[in-house]
This record gives C-alpha cells, sequence and structure tokens, in this order.
C-alpha cells in the first residue's frame, strides 16, 4: 500500500523531564543529578524523574520507597505547579508564532499542525529545529520533536532521540518505518496489550498487518480497527485547537491510611470544596460523579453515578458522594481519595481541515 498526498505537517513537541527540568533551572546546584518531583514521603509517589534518574529504574507514579531503593542517592523536590504553568504558557507563546493549531496535552507537551503556518515556511523539519531553539535560548528548558503525517506517527517520532533531539519520518517512509516498529512502541499499546500480541506472534508492525481487519476486531474489539488502521499510515484526527476537558477532578493521599468511613466523609468534604472551586473557576458542569478510592495495598476502585441534571456545587453532588462511598463495603484501609466529575458541558464545533502537499 502506498501513502498518497495530499499530507498534513504533525510536529509533536515533547519538553525533556519537563518537571526535573525546571527545578535544576531554577537551582542549578541539582543539574546532573538524580532528581524525584513530588516530595520524598515514604507515602507519596514520584510525579517525575530526570533523566540521571531514570538510568536507576525511577519513573513516574513509582512509590518514594521504592524509587529510593533503586536510587539511594536520589534528590526529592517539592513540585511547583505555579512554575510549571508559567513556563508552559512562553512555550505556547513561541508555538502560536507559527501556527494557531497548537493542541496542547499537557503542560509540557503539544501537537502543531504547521501544513499552512505564520512563517510560509515549507519545512516542519526546520519549523520544529527552530522551535526547539527558540524554547531552549527564552526558557533555558531543552524539548524534542517528531514530526510527520499524522497525530500518531508524530508522537511516537518524538520518543526516538529524546533528549534534546528530533525525529522526522518522511511520507515515503511511513510504511516501512510503521512495519518495523515493535508494537510495544505504538502509542497507545500498553502492557497489557502488547503481551496478547507476542502470544499471538505480534512483534512488529508487519506482523500486525498481516492481520485481517475481521481478526484484529474480534481480538481486540474497538481498537482493532484502530490498530489496523494505524500500521497503514492511516490516522485522520485533526489537531484540535480547543481541546475538549472531559473530566475535572480533586484527590488526596493521607499521611496515615483511612479505616472510619465518617473519617473518610471529613475528608471529601474537603475535596468537594476545591472540586468545587475548579468548577466555578472553568465555568464548568457535569452529570457524572466518581468516587475514586486506593487502597493501603495500592489497588484502586471507581465508583461513578450519572444524574439527569448537570451539576456544579457541593451542595449539589456531595450527597451522591456519601452514596458513592456507602454504596459497597470497603475491602481495607484506604489511602487516597479523590472525586471527579464526568459527561462535561463542554462543546466544540470542528473546523473544516485542508491538507497540503508536504514538503520537508
Amino acid at each position: 500500500m502506498k501513502l498518497e498526498p495530499p499530507f498534513r505537517k504533525i510536529i509533536h513537541v515533547d519538553m525533556d523531564a519537563f518537571y526535573a527540568s525546571v527545578a535544576e533551572l531554577d537551582n542549578p546546584e541539582l543539574r546532573g543529578k538524580a532528581i524525584a518531583v513530588g516530595g520524598g514521603g515514604d507515602r507519596g509517589v514520584v510525579s517525575a524523574a530526570s533523566y540521571e534518574a531514570r538510568k536507576f529504574g525511577v519513573k513516574s507514579a513509582m512509590s518514594n520507597v521504592l524509587a529510593k531503593k533503586k536510587c539511594p542517592h536520589l534528590i526529592f523536590v517539592k513540585s511547583d505547579f505555579a512554575r510549571y504553568k508559567e513556563l508552559s504558557a512562553k512555550i505556547r507563546e513561541i508555538f502560536y508564532e507559527y501556527t494557531d493549531l497548537v493542541e496542547p496535552l499537557s503542560l509540557d507537551e503539544a501537537y502543531l499542525d504547521v501544513t499552512e503556518n505564520k512563517k510560509g515556511n515549507p519545512s516542519a523539519n526546520d519549523i520544529a529545529r527552530e522551535i526547539r531553539e527558540r524554547i531552549y535560548q527564552e526558557t533555558g528548558l531543552r524539548a524534542s520533536a517528531g514530526i510527520s503525517i499524522n497525530k500518531f506517527i508524530a508522537k511516537i517520532a518524538s520518543d526516538i532521540n529524546k533528549p534534546n533531539g528530533q525525529k522526522t519520518v518522511h511520507p515515503k517512509e511511513v510504511i516501512q518505518f510503521l512495519e518495523e516498529l515493535p508494537v510495544n512502541k505504538f502509542y497507545g499499546v500498553g502492557k497489557v496489550t502488547a503481551a496478547k500480541m507476542y502470544n499471538l506472534g505480534i512483534f512488529v508492525g508487519n506482523d500486525l498487518k498481516k492481520k485481517s481487519l475481521e481478526e484484529l476486531v474480534t481480538l481486540f474489539g474497538k481498537s482493532g480497527s484502530h490498530y489496523y488502521n494505524i500500521v497503514r499510515g492511516i490516522h485522520n484526527s485533526p489537531v484540535k485547537p480547543n481541546r475538549i476537558r472531559k473530566s475535572l477532578a480533586a484527590e488526596r493521599t493521607f499521611n496515615e491510611n483511612i479505616s472510619s468511613e465518617i473519617f473518610m466523609i471529613e475528608k471529601l468534604e474537603k475535596i468537594a470544596d476545591e472540586l468545587e472551586r475548579r468548577m466555578l473557576k472553568n465555568n464548568t458542569k457535569g452529570k457524572t460523579i466518581t468516587l475514586k478510592i486506593k487502597y493501603s495495598d495500592f489497588t484502586q476502585q471507581t465508583r461513578s453515578k450519572t444524574k439527569p441534571n448537570f451539576m456544579q456545587t457541593k451542595k449539589e453532588f456531595f450527597p451522591v458522594v456519601k452514596e458513592l462511598l456507602f454504596q459497597d463495603k470497603l475491602t481495607n484501609s484506604v489511602r487516597l481519595l479523590g472525586i471527579s466529575f464526568g459527561n462535561l458541558n463542554t462543546e466544540i464545533k470542528e473546523p473544516v481541515w485542508v491538507q497540503l502537499k508536504f514538503e520537508f
């Protein structure tokens, strides 16, 4: 199969170890050292790790205790989201000098559609390099980038030459690139799915390509058609400059495990206050409330309920939270509680996209 033009020019920019790099930027004494962001208490978890820490196996979502075992000289630093947001805003300002089609995925990564761009530069590769250099000159932080014909391939490519590098997958190279790519490198294929694919003799894209659409749908459900398309370079999702917020949440990890539901109600009251504040600040309402419970053995449970009308204030949604808490018996003591809103009142109109010839 040969992909036919017109092609889009998509860049995925991903900051290198963003949170840890900000800590190093603000405290040069930390440069070159193994850093974990998120606080060093025994009950905490690692939010992010520097590349020096990652060499020892330290990674995000790992318990602080395990991280310290893997890297005894690990330095813990506290998160500073106000600072992250400040730098993220500066980086996005740079993006918007090149295109208005910017889709932020988080504070430290975004997609850019530069098919048509404000600089009139036909080379997406050159634009990515220029953006990365400007980010470094204006913030002192390093970024990596992936460039290709769609978001899926650009996302994979941005990880190949990290840190402080970029990778372009030209339209003529897309098919071979995907055929040779290990399936565990496919964005969206997690450990469980990868293991299932290995058991089926699917190790690289070309193995996946040999399966028919019917076989993949039978094996992987709705995801089967997604795998069938992406391995053929088909992924038509446009860069969406205004991402729809799908949920809004607040949660808290406790210093000591909680067994009493009465104490849990007290904690949930405070979490609900914070969630209400966020809902009002963002002018957001939702119909689905989810209670998140993480037990002392790190197993996790969620309980949800959808109401017919939108809710926003604590007075409206907290009775639902209490109902969910008492819905089932708790299986263990609890270390974390969270409340989230889904099924929000956010709406967006999809723009019309024009595809142009892709010249790197």
